[in-house]
Parts: structure tokens; sequence; C-alpha cells
């Protein structure tokens, strides 16, 4: 018997080019899979930890995907503002460690304008709570004399080519009225001090400035309308009260999680006005139920390429029995019995299909290592460098099985090969 394997062992390595290729496959087909299992769970990760350091989202009684989709991802508009009487109440809750507000509506070129404070660059987390930092400049001073200040998203710096000490204005709305200047601001310039680096979530796509700057270049305006006959040059909107008084939501942070039901359940049942509080991961994963349908579809698209693959194992060692009959009868004169033959040739798939797989899994785990600093940096996707999970290995293991089940098509056909069809002279 192990005169036999080491013939089968001589006979694969002679043909070594042919299944060196469909190793090749294999190993291309196990890749794909595993990589975008890889990515699939890494980016839907991403997704729900668009903003990670926060406990809960507050903003005005609507749909939980709703207040997240304006309120972090800048989608759509908020149905109510909320005052920041209500919002200061929230913050002096015992459980409440801080609150930042957010004030939405304006655009610039397209990119969300945000109105903040300072405390924003300092709380806002995302990712594997990885905190904000700026690539170039400083944050926006919030103070009447920084009043005129903006710091970018990265994606607004490149897209725009802007630098520092750019001069911007910004537009009344989400989006500008075709061929008309009549909603934007104009007449309140603002400079560049500051571009963030990049994050992979809407802050690189969104123009910050303080809650302050909000309200000053809208002093002269009402009902979302510039007042006819009214203007307040820049300087003098310095003289006004500049507090806001209402805000679109507002990122809340607690001193400890175990409270959050009854902080949730606080702003629910709150009287001053109709609030909600929403827990970020729990309405993100709800957002990615909705909109996670192109990762399954990218999961079949990569089937379907490992099935193809297995489909050339099968149609190479099928073809390839033609030119091996001989060599099989020769193997039957020797003593090898027709289980015999079926053993070899299931064993030969198996073994390509097998090492095949695990050049895959090598070939994976080296794309995830070497392209998880350029994804965290181009698109904040943070590939884990850890084991793979039980999906990836139910992937391999589907792979290698399938991979010995396709081998056992040719090795039934060669069972059914009779000793005298391979020493038949050929006509």
């Amino acid at each position: 018997m192990t005169s036999l394997w080491s013939l089968a062992a001589q006979s694969a390595w002679n043909r070594r080019g042919t299944l060196a290729l469909v190793m090749l496959s294999m190993a291309l087909a196990t890749a794909l899979l595993l990589t975008l299992e890889r990515l699939r769970t890494d980016i839907r990760s991403s997704f729900s930890q668009a903003v990670s350091g926060t406990d809960l989202v507050v903003g005005a009684r609507t749909g939980g995907v709703q207040l997240m989709l304006h309120a972090v991802f800048r989608v759509g508009g908020a149905t109510n503002q909320v005052t920041m009487a209500s919002l200061k109440d929230v913050a002096a809750h015992r459980a409440v460690a801080w609150l930042v507000p957010l004030a939405l509506g304006d655009s610039h070129r397209g990119h969300p304008v945000l109105g903040t404070s300072t405390e924003y660059f300092q709380r806002f987390l995302y990712g594997d709570r990885q905190a904000l930092e700026l690539r170039e400049g400083r944050a926006f001073a919030g103070t009447l004399d920084g009043l005129y200040e903006a710091v970018l998203g990265a994606e607004v710096a490149e897209a725009l080519q802007y630098r520092l000490g750019a001069r911007i204005t910004l537009t009344h709305g989400l989006q500008p009225v075709a061929g008309a200047l009549a909603n934007e601001h104009a007449d309140k310039p603002f400079t560049v001090v500051g571009v963030l680096a990049r994050t992979g979530t809407p802050v690189d796509r969104t123009v910050h400035v303080s809650l302050q700057a909000i309200e000053a270049i809208h002093l002269d305006w009402v009902g979302g309308a510039p007042v006819p006959g009214l203007r307040i040059p820049p300087e003098a909107a310095r003289k006004f009260d500049l507090e806001p008084k209402q805000v679109t939501a507002a990122l809340v942070g607690l001193k400890n999680r175990v409270a959050v039901f009854n902080v949730q359940r606080f702003v629910a049942q709150y009287e001053g006005e109709p609030l909600m509080a929403v827990l970020p991961g729990v309405a993100l994963d709800e957002l990615w139920a909705a909109v996670g349908l192109g990762e399954r579809a990218l999961l079949a698209i990569s089937a379907l390429v490992a099935l193809v693959s297995l489909a050339s194992l099968v149609a190479v060692v099928l073809a390839g029995l033609n030119e091996r009959r001989r060599e099989l009868a020769v193997l039957r004169a020797v003593g090898a019995g027709p289980r015999h033959v079926l053993a070899l040739l299931a064993a030969e798939g198996a073994w390509v299909t097998l090492a095949g797989a695990l050049l895959g899994a090598a070939a994976a785990a080296l794309a995830v290592w070497a392209a998880a600093p350029w994804l965290q940096a181009q698109f904040g996707i943070a590939l884990q460098w850890a084991a793979p999970t039980p999906a990836q290995w139910s992937l391999f293991a589907a792979v290698v099985a399938a991979g010995m089940l396709a081998s056992l098509v040719p090795g039934w056909r060669a069972y059914r090969l009779s000793l005298a069809d391979g020493l038949s002279p050929r006509l």
C-alpha cells in the first residue's frame, strides 16, 4: 500500500504545474472568502462604533434610527429642536458626567455644518474609543474673539483643497437654492483654523463651528430667511446674547453605564417637552439591519468564486483521467483495487484543496495585516489582527469539506474504469 501512495505522489509531482494552478485557484477563493468575512465583521463593528464614547443621544421625540441618522450621520433633518433649558436639566442629573450639544441645519458646499462646544473635541470618541486628533491647526476657541473660526473634517479639506487661513461662508439649510445666493451667510465669513485627522466617520465630511457662531449668523434671519432691510455686521454680532436657545440634539456621557436605563427613563418622562434618549449601539445595529444588504451580497459573490474554484478542481482532474488511464491501469495491475484508486484520487484532491485553503488563509491574514493601517487612515475601518472568528472557521471548514466531496467525482469515475480499459491499445 505504501508503494501505491508513493507512486501516486510521484504522479502528482509530475503534474505539479496543473495541480499548482488548481491549488492557487483554491487559495484565492479561500482568501477572498476569509478576507470578506473579516471585512464584513469589522466594517459592521466600525459602523456600530461611529460614536463609541457616548452613552446616550438625546433629541426631540422621534424614531431612534432617525435621530441617529441626523445627529451622528448628518442625514435628513430633525423634526423638532430641543431647548437648552431641557438639556441643562438632563445635564444636572446625578448620573450624567457630561453633555455636548449639537446644532445642525446649515451647510457649506454640500457638506453639513455642526455647531457645538469646544468640549466636543475631547468627548467625541469613535472606533475603539479613539479620540479626535487635529492633523493641523487647532480647535476653534469658542469665545467671542474667535467667533468666526471653523474646524474642517479631513474629507472637506481634501475635497475643497482648503488650507489653514482659508475664508469660507456657510449656507442656510442643508441644500443650497439653485441659482441663488439669498440663503448664504456671505456677510459673516469664517476662517479655517484647524483640520481634523481622518476618522472614517461622518466627522470627516463636517464643518465644525461654535454654537455662538451659529447664533451670530442667524441674528438677522427669521423663519429661514433674511429680514429685509436688516443687516448686522460681523463685529456688531459680538454685542448680542449669543447663547443658543435651541439645538438639534446632544451627546451624553454617564458617570456609570449601569445608570443608562435610569437616565433614559428620566428623559422619556421629562415633562418640560417631549424628549427621547437612544443608546447609540442599539440604534446603529437597527440601522445596519436595514442597510447591511451589501455585506451579504459580497459574501454571496465570494461563495460563487469558491464554487467556481471547486468546479475547476473537478474539471482538471476529470480532464486528466483520459491521459491517466494507462497509469491507473498499471496501478491496478500491481495490486491496487478499485477502492484504492478511488481513495488515491480522493486523497489527491483533498490534499490539493487543503493546501490551497491553508495558503488562502495565510494570504488573507497577510492582507489584513498589510491593509489595516491604510483602511484605518482612509476609511476608519479598524481591521482586527486576531484569531479567526467562528464564522471564518466555518467558512474554512466548508471550503475543505466541499473540496473533498468534489474530489470524489473523478475518483468515482476512475473507480468504474476497468483494468482492460487502460491497457488496451487506442485506435
